[in-house]
């Protein structure tokens, strides 16, 4: 943190009638919300779409992350059913950096109009084509699954929860 930060945590806090530890604190929390999954081991591939779909451009400018290393964080030991595809990758780490470069390879995709977009339709083309790809596709696959009755481990006979999978 610079001065000038320094500065505008004073100011907030005073604002709101709280301490500055109470702004830093805030800030911390909100941010490890955001990026939760990122600090999971266990969670990787198109599971970390959403982090990436939501805080990316930010995220991916402030601590400089290329398609390269995003994509040696996504899908490090992941297998293939698991892995977010190269060229997706790509575009997640074009809209950080080269907004209209990422507009055309979405349209490219078939998933807007060549039309000019701004920064937030573009987010919201790429939201909706990431979305649709690796978290809804699978999402209602896995659904699916969960309407098969559940087994208890030590029982001959199926049992089946009320509600699904409990």
């Amino acid at each position: 943190m610079n001065a000038a930060d320094v500065r505008k945590v004073k100011k907030l806090a005073s604002r709101l009638g709280v301490r500055d530890s109470d702004v830093i604190r805030f800030a911390v929390k909100n941010m490890l919300g955001r990026l939760g999954p990122l600090y999971d081991p266990e969670v990787h591939g198109r599971n970390l779409v959403p982090v990436f779909v939501e805080s990316g451009a930010e995220l991916l400018r402030f601590f400089d992350i290329d398609a390269a290393k995003l994509d040696a964080i996504i899908n490090a030991g992941v297998d293939a059913e698991r892995r977010v595809e190269r060229e997706d990758i790509a575009l997640l780490a074009l809209t950080g950096t080269q907004e209209p470069y990422a507009a055309l390879k979405l349209s490219e995709l078939g998933r807007t109009e060549r039309k000019r977009q701004t920064a937030a339709e573009l987010s919201e083309s790429l939201r909706d084509y990431l979305y649709a790809k690796y978290v809804y596709r699978h999402a209602a696959g896995e659904a699916e699954a969960a309407r098969e009755p559940l087994r208890l481990h030590g029982l001959d006979q199926p049992e089946v929860l009320e509600g699904g999978r409990g």
